[in-house]
């Protein structure tokens, strides 16, 4: 037998895959499931009539070097392949046996819209997959200046000077959003053929991952897609008063065009994210979603939309609390406040939990109080591990190295200093367990908690 008969064969709609055997999964990764033109809504794609070879990681979206993050989770997507048509996903199956169609887990990676890829090696779901018996699915899609910028041109001066420069007139928006329900839809028809169930998907992601599954949650396209959603650090405290920072970043981007070279484009995306960031408070990621754009509603229509949605998505959501503590020692011109004696470390330390209240807390505090008093399910977690003994605390993202990849691949982040392999692969085991138990069934006790990892309790209407 050759080496590509003994390779796993997957008989789906979308054509036969060709996986690969990795110890105790089996792994089917770099599947395309749509087509991507520049600054263009996703395209459905025929079934393919020749094997699709998925033995290779998926591409990350083009991006710039962001070389804190780097440091802080040990790794980079520079070190993987980048390309535009990045619309890609990878699965990751037990190699074992099933019985009956396993749960389905569908992981949507942050980095605030522009930083991060489906298969950055400390994504890897295999200890969740071997552990908790379940079928995943990691999605890539646009970033930055190809997925989160766009809307109509302001002006008729504007419009004509940007089609003189090659530009084709208003340019779609949330165009990673579409991207994302584009591999929904691929999964829904596909999923069976890897043993997983279609009726029973979950949605997880963190930060920026989390607030795309929030919006996911208003869009009626998504209807029957998923089933429920743990929405991890979900800065859902940014969403309101965008409406003209996204018309200003839209109106520096419009002299792109699809014969833009790849550099010109992503010096344009610096450009404009500058021009993003005078709208907000200390700049916090100005791409990102834009209601009234497809596929999403109005922003007054927003909660109408999460209401009629709540019945039918189990929810859980939370934050970690020390969030703010991975920024703060990356704001400059603040190190000198800090430094002073006495009064430093209190200011530090107000200012970080005062973030952490603002963009984290208090909004998923909110979003899980209307979801309950809707009819939905939910679930309101605080993940306290590392939180007075990590170089930075239980903070953001420090609740991915519990879930993915395992000590090899975190040994090097920043933000996982002073903690031990026993301690990380203990409780990342006990995390994954709880994390794979709601996505099983939806539900939870009405309190619990982990002891040193994390706390739940179920929100009831008031």
């Amino acid at each position: 037998m050759s080496e590509t008969q003994a390779l796993p064969r997957f008989s789906a709609p979308a054509g036969e895959i060709i996986g690969w055997r990795d110890g105790d999964v089996l792994r089917a990764t770099n599947i395309p499931y749509a087509r991507a033109r520049r600054f263009q809504p996703p395209e459905r794609l025929t079934r393919c009539e020749t094997p699709i070879e998925a033995t290779h990681w998926a591409p990350a979206s083009p991006q710039r070097t962001m070389q804190a993050f780097t440091r802080l989770l040990g790794a980079s997507p520079n070190n993987m392949a980048q390309q535009e048509d990045c619309t890609r996903l990878s699965i990751c199956l037990p190699a074992r046996p099933a019985t009956t169609p396993r749960p389905v887990m569908v992981w949507i990676h942050g980095g605030s819209y522009v930083f991060g890829a489906g298969d950055l090696p400390i994504h890897d779901p295999k200890p969740l997959v071997s552990e908790q018996d379940v079928v995943t699915v990691s999605i890539t899609y646009r970033l930055g200046i190809f997925g989160f910028v766009g809307g109509t041109f302001q002006g008729k001066t504007n419009q004509e000077e940007a089609k003189a420069q090659g530009a084709t007139g208003d340019r779609p928006a949330n165009l990673g959003l579409l991207d994302m329900i584009a591999a929904l839809r691929w999964i829904s028809d596909n999923i069976a053929t890897f043993g997983g169930d279609p009726d029973n998907v979950t949605l997880f992601g963190e930060s920026a991952g989390g607030d795309a599954i929030a919006h996911l949650m208003t869009a009626d396209e998504t209807r029957g897609l998923f089933h429920r959603a743990i929405l991890q650090s979900a800065p859902l405290g940014i969403t309101p008063g965008r409406h003209g920072m996204h018309t200003a970043m839209a109106r520096a981007a419009e002299s792109l065009n699809e014969r833009s070279s790849l550099k010109a484009c992503l010096d344009a995306q610096h450009r404009v994210e500058k021009i993003g960031q005078r709208y907000l408070p200390g700049g916090l990621m100005p791409f990102g979603v834009q209601f009234g754009q497809p596929p999403l509603p109005p922003l007054d229509q927003r909660h109408a939309a999460l209401e009629k949605r709540a019945p039918h998505c189990d929810l859980l959501i939370g934050h970690n609390v020390d969030e703010a503590e991975l920024f703060m020692p990356e704001v400059e011109p603040l190190q000198g406040l800090f430094g002073l004696p006495v009064i430093g470390a209190r200011l530090r330390s107000g200012l970080s939990q005062r973030i952490t209240r603002h963009l984290y807390s208090r909004p998923a505090e909110r979003f899980a109080r209307r979801h309950a008093e809707a009819g939905g399910c939910v679930w309101r977690y605080r993940l306290n591990w590392g939180s007075g003994r990590a170089a930075r605390g239980a903070c953001h993202s420090i609740d991915l190295a519990l879930l993915f990849a395992g000590w090899a691949e975190w040994q090097h982040a920043g933000i996982v200093e002073g903690m031990t392999e026993q301690e990380l692969e203990r409780s990342g085991c006990q995390l994954r367990a709880l994390w794979a138990r709601f996505a099983r069934g939806g539900t939870l006790e009405d309190e619990g908690a982990i002891e040193g990892v994390v706390e739940w309790e179920r929100v009831t209407p008031s």
